[in-house]
């Protein structure tokens, strides 16, 4: 056997953990991708409108509902305090075929004319009432048509956006399943080092093309690109940019 048949084949190891790592960062930059594309789907938008504009019927309508409750109490009210004068009068004008002096009948009279300009007040506060009650009721039956259009469009748009994030959750689950598979054929500390730079820079790995890294896209120095070569040259397989500190693939 020569000395070269013992050898390890120190080449084809290193061109193999710079190639699982090229693999492992195009599987995490897709994953990324597609969880970006999920979080700003157009139907999440739409979806999103649709939502706003039920919620604003809801409260539109709640609102209408609220203040036909509160005109009912005001008319009812009306009514009570209207009884109520009506029986003084009734009261009073009783008192007043019993009074003999001029000045006492003329107290009751004042007094009778203060309830009948009570009762003009109430009989308008409650005209009022029932006239905007009438208005309500009308806007409020026009605006209960559009209710079963709104819940198809938010029915709509949530089944759109089911569709689409399914499709785009079935994307990710590949590469879920790729990414554990590389992990899994790359040593811990290579690992480490590569999450490590993942978590600072947001990708990890890049490329040198020429003097340039294509991480950084800044040209390195003839020395600075020796030193990487040497550095991928080494057992790790792979250089470290000095200027962004990302891993090189020489």
């Amino acid at each position: 056997m020569t000395e070269s048949d013992d050898a390890p084949d120190t080449d084809e190891s290193e061109s193999g953990i710079a190639e699982l790592l090229i693999e492992l960062q195009r599987v995490d930059t897709e994953s990324d991708q597609l969880v970006h594309r999920r979080e700003r789907l157009v139907e999440r938008a739409e979806l999103t409108a649709a939502s706003d504009a039920m919620s604003a019927w809801e409260a539109s309508r709640s609102s209408m509902r609220a203040r036909m409750d509160e005109l009912t109490g005001l008319i009812e009210q009306a009514e009570r305090d209207a009884a109520e004068v009506a029986a003084h009068k009734v009261r009073l004008e009783a008192q007043m075929k019993t009074v003999i002096a001029p000045r006492e009948a003329e107290a009751l009279m004042h007094e009778i004319g203060i309830l009948d300009a009570q009762t003009d007040a109430l009989d308008t506060r409650e005209l009022e009432a029932l006239e905007e009650q009438s208005e309500i009721d009308d806007r409020l039956t026009d605006h209960l048509r559009s209710e079963a259009t709104l819940r198809d469009a938010v029915r709509s748009a949530d089944e759109a956006l089911q569709r689409a994030t399914s499709e785009i959750d079935a994307e990710l689950g590949v590469l879920v399943r790729q990414r554990a598979e590389r992990r899994g054929e790359l040593d811990e500390s290579t690992l480490a080092r590569y999450e490590r730079v993942r978590n600072s820079s947001g990708v990890a790995v890049a490329k040198l093309v020429g003097h340039r890294c294509e991480g950084c896209h800044l040209d390195l120095s003839a020395a600075e690109v020796d030193d990487v070569k040497d550095e991928a040259a080494g057992p790790a397989g792979v250089a470290e940019c000095p200027n962004c500190g990302r891993i090189l693939v020489v």
